[in-house]
């Protein structure tokens, strides 16, 4: 009898390596994945849906299309968030069902409104509900009865902690009710679960999990010892099938402390390259942008010269672009706090990305030094400011485990250590024997 491959992908959102070794002393289950873990960077920018989404596809955003959480239309000028509809290549649970081979997924962001593929769905943030999330519909009803949520209320974030901690344990409750339904049968070669509520948990209280002496430091660490058991149930389902089998463990970015937000439109305006029509009626009224405005940013750091051939209202010329990319980073290079340069890279995005959907690439990408969250927003009376967020992305050292590549003394062509997200997807195509040529062909 021929054994059945099997290979399960634990998602750890936004977990950077250095503060999971540092963590592991009270963590033991992941104690056990940072004994052996390494680092891997996040696609550009260093955002959930992006990266996510790159892991899902085995590409980059020029082959994907997905530059960001917000998505322009560039002839009413109207913003809305990215969804899996936005995604213009295949998955790779697309490439492993037309080999028969079958997929359960859950809670991975970016994959509603749900579609058929050859197993089971239940898609993450930014689901708008349960039933556009799952496939195939029938796992409502077990859902539903679970009490299964996409995500908890997170909307007091830092303001109120007890209930933060509070709606991440519900959330932790319901990805494990969640397991119970999609594991037991084994029916299955591929299992993606992913555990979002680390990114959470970051973005408002990243100060009190990183230090010590933090007032909600052990409030914190309660809540990552559930979090932690949770990975134990995950680790020791895996430990429990048969072989052949593969664990990979990864993060889609790491995480830093925030200091101060920087809106990048503010920079804008100010040196006079966006120029706003009225006053915005919220942070998102992209259409706002008048027509003499040169340039114009999306979140969190993706700068767009506003060309007239790729936007209704655009005023730059071909001819104008080389000087204008120069000066907009000479410009946002030299941008200071407090003495303190903010900008650690501004990217050419003709440079960055290749693929089919580089025509929707931003034209410059830029990257923040530690410290200094990138926004770009519409309404901002000021570059600087802090909005209720004490944790930001970081596009370094998001964790990193492959059992394959620790049970080798030597890594081999096929245990070959990833080096950014999307090689992740990769390596799942390879183990089933779909292996990713150069340029992103797959087998």
């Amino acid at each position: 009898m021929t054994m059945r491959p099997r290979l399960v992908v634990l998602g750890l959102d936004g977990l950077p390596l250095r503060l999971a070794k540092a963590l592991s002393p009270h963590l033991p289950n992941l104690a056990r994945l940072t004994a052996q873990a390494s680092s891997i960077e996040a696609e550009l920018p260093e955002l959930s849906p992006v990266n996510w989404t790159s892991f899902f596809t085995a590409e980059g955003p020029g082959e994907h299309g997905v530059y960001g959480f917000t998505i322009l239309d560039p002839a009413s000028y109207g913003l809305r968030i990215a969804n899996f509809t936005d995604v213009r290549c295949p998955t790779i649970f697309d490439r492993l069902g037309e080999r028969g081979l079958v997929s359960r997924v859950l809670n991975l962001p970016n994959m509603a409104p749900a579609r058929a593929l050859r197993g089971m769905l239940v898609a993450g943030f930014v689901a708008p509900s349960l039933e556009a999330a799952v496939y195939p519909p029938f796992l409502l009803g077990p859902l539903k009865a679970a009490g299964y949520r996409i995500e908890g209320d997170t909307t007091r974030g830092s303001a109120d902690p007890e209930y933060l901690l509070a709606q991440l344990r519900q959330s932790l409750a319901a990805r494990r009710a969640a397991l119970d339904i999609l594991w037991p049968d084994l029916a299955w070669d591929l299992f993606v679960c992913v555990l979002t509520e680390t990114d959470r948990l970051f973005h408002f209280l990243y100060p009190a999990v990183e230090r010590p002496e933090h007032p909600l430091h052990a409030a914190c660490l309660g809540f990552l010892a559930e979090w932690d058991a949770l990975i134990g149930e995950v680790l020791a389902r895996y430990d429990a099938l048969s072989e052949p089998k593969r664990l990979i463990v990864l993060a889609d970015h790491g995480f830093c402390t925030l200091e101060q937000e920087v809106d990048i439109n503010r920079v804008l305006r100010q040196a006079g390259y966006l120029h706003l029509s009225r006053p915005a009626r919220d942070e998102w009224d992209a259409g706002v942008i008048s027509a003499d405005s040169r340039a114009f940013a999306l979140d969190p750091g993706r700068v767009y010269l506003h060309r007239r051939e790729r936007f209704s209202r655009g005023c730059v010329a071909e001819a104008e672009t080389p000087a204008l990319l120069r000066d907009l980073s000479a410009l946002l290079l030299g941008l200071t706090w407090e003495g303190r340069r903010v900008m650690n890279r501004v990217l050419d995005g003709r440079e960055l990305y290749q693929g089919r959907e580089v025509v929707d690439a931003p034209d410059l990408v830029c990257v923040p030094e530690p410290g200094f969250d990138l926004k770009a927003k519409f309404d901002r009376a000021g570059v600087f400011g802090l909005c209720g967020r004490f944790g930001m992305h970081r596009p370094e050292d998001a964790i990193f485990f492959d059992s394959k590549a620790t049970a080798s003394a030597t890594a081999s062509a096929t245990t070959s250590r990833p080096t950014r997200v999307r090689d992740v997807g990769r390596l799942v195509l390879e183990y089933f024997g779909l292996g990713a040529l150069p340029g992103g062909v797959i087998l």
